[in-house]
């Protein structure tokens, strides 16, 4: 035993010597984004201000332009009034006017493409700073559990109860991190604010210049950033942590996942649940809502079913969840192999999860003749942690 204790002390040791470095090397990345971010946001704020005042100016000069063309209309015209020299003076005034609207147009032009391109980095690294957020986030609660005491690992890995309720607990760590995340992105998009009310400031006075073609290109390109952006911010909302989960519960949330689903991926989908339906503690239905979108997602990028059904069925304190599909399917026999090739494969990951909550899955799978992925976990945990 003190050889085994010894061993998973060297083990846990290594561990988070690597954890500690990478998340060293996250933070230093995370911090050079950040950095590279406020440098993008401050180039955007002078490039769009530039970009108003440049606005003003060309209409400006296709105002005096307009008028230097009547002037020199009208003194060509009244050779009693104006003499040669008047003449070559006004053409000269509407030709320099002519060079400098010319230039100033190329101008504006620049800026505008030298402004879109800067936010598009910008909302580029914005996503590689928010992922790298939850990574370290996620390597901060494994080092938290990691750092503890080598007999208080030995006797959590002894225990299959408390192995669960570890499981449990990280799984709740990790979903509280999301839900905080979920609500900094949802209640403070400030840039995105900030970077339109500047654009339609600019829209603005255009308007009262009455460029109205120009204002009409400015607002279908103001109209289809922000669709945009509300799309990608209620994707990334959703896949932190679907607010209906807590609101409605695990059955409605699934339902509403598994509809989208289907719109989404073209692949017929159903849901149906049998036994008497009742709540279970927040980290359990985050863990089983988690194991279903794992499913379905493996079944579409792998299998290219046609069909794929998700049954969850309540019995006396257990959960069963099946998802089944008539896509390609694969041996079963050879998924140890395919896991050794490839480290982050799917099914692999849902069982190791499976069995962090005292849980067991079967898969029942041959080529092409679909698979069927059946997980049974138990639901009393907070139960026997009582008594």
């Amino acid at each position: 035993m003190d050889f085994q204790a010894d061993a998973i002390d060297r083990v846990i040791k290594n561990a988070i010597n690597v954890m500690e470095n990478s998340k060293h090397q996250m933070f230093e990345i995370l911090d050079s984004a950040r950095q590279e971010l406020k440098t993008l946001n401050n180039e955007v704020q002078l490039i769009m201000k530039e970009t108003a005042e440049t606005v003003e100016k060309v209409d400006q000069l296709e105002l005096n332009y307009r008028r230097s063309r009547i002037r020199l209309t009208e003194v060509s015209r009244d050779f009693v009034r104006y003499k040669e020299e008047d003449i070559k003076q006004a053409y000269e005034v509407a030709t320099q006017l002519q060079l400098d609207l010319m230039i100033y147009r190329e101008k504006e032009n620049y800026l505008k493409a030298r402004r879109d391109e800067l936010q598009k980095r910008a909302r580029n690294i914005e996503k590689s700073v928010e992922r790298a957020e939850t990574i370290g986030s996620q390597i901060g609660v494994v080092l938290e559990y990691l750092s503890g005491e080598l007999g208080q690992v030995t006797r959590i890995l002894e225990s299959a109860k408390n192995r669960q309720i570890i499981g449990l607990k990280i799984i709740l760590a990790q979903e509280e991190e999301r839900k905080r995340i979920s609500r900094e992105i949802h209640d403070g998009p400030a840039q995105l604010l900030a970077n339109l009310v500047l654009r339609t400031e600019i829209v603005e006075r255009m308007i009262v210049k009455q460029e109205f073609k120009m204002v009409q290109e400015e607002i279908v390109d103001l109209k289809g950033q922000v669709r945009a952006s509300l799309e990608e911010m209620r994707k990334v909302i959703f896949n932190l942590r679907p607010m209906a989960l807590d609101d409605l519960g695990l059955i409605p949330t699934l339902r509403k996942y598994v509809h989208d689903y289907e719109e989404k991926s073209k692949i017929r989908a159903t849901f149906e649940t049998r036994g008497k339906e009742q709540r279970l503690s927040s980290a359990m239905e985050a863990a089983i809502f988690r194991l279903v979108q794992e499913a379905l997602t493996n079944a579409a990028k792998h299998a290219y079913p046609t069909f794929v059904g998700v049954e969850i069925t309540y019995q006396a304190q257990m959960i069963k969840i099946m998802v089944q599909d008539n896509g390609l399917g694969f041996r079963v026999e050879s998924l140890e192999q395919k896991t050794k090739e490839h480290s982050h494969f799917g099914l692999i990951g849902m069982r190791e999860r499976v069995e962090l909550l005292d849980g067991r899955m079967e898969i029942e799978s041959a080529e092409n003749q679909g698979t069927k992925i059946i997980i049974h976990i138990p639901t009393n945990v907070d139960k026997r942690k009582e008594q």
